[in-house]
């Protein structure tokens, strides 16, 4: 008895737990919200746009970084915007970059839903960014980097 009732509760928890990941993942995606697959050259060129690159600093280590971008890491949207606020101007483009894209989707998704400024989630990271050519830089403490 005890343990059909234990199995019930089991089943009611990832039922609901299931159905929280439903809900969440299926709200919109906001209007100022875009996926787009910009060139390591583009990305670094633009100057109307806060390039921020979340990966950790040891994989900016590993692989370099975009030339001219913020280094952030990205663990939660509150603490993020706290840091890129002082420079992110009104209405100006953010665009994320980490190293597959998976991070940064999740992380423009919740980011986009705090701010007003245009997001963009840079598509593949930097290993599309990198495997059309690109050569990145070594990331530097200017840019953020606290291990360089």
């Amino acid at each position: 008895m005890r343990k059909t009732i234990l199995y019930g509760f089991a089943l009611l928890a990832a039922l609901a737990a299931g159905l929280a990941i439903v809900l969440i993942e299926t709200r919109p995606a906001p209007a100022h919200l875009s996926l787009e697959a910009r060139s390591g050259e583009a990305l670094a060129q633009e100057e109307d746009t806060l390039v921020v690159d979340i990966r950790r600093p040891e994989e900016w280590v590993q692989t370099g970084v975009v030339a001219g971008a913020v280094l952030v890491t990205y663990t939660d949207a509150k603490s993020f915007i706290a840091r890129i606020e002082p420079l992110l101007a009104p209405g100006q483009e953010l665009a994320l970059i980490c190293r597959s894209g998976n991070r940064s989707s999740l992380a423009a998704r919740e980011i986009a839903q705090r701010i007003d400024n245009p997001v963009v989630d840079i598509a593949g990271g930097m290993l599309r960014v990198v495997a059309e050519g690109y050569s990145p830089l070594p990331p530097r403490r200017e840019q953020g980097c606290m291990i360089c």
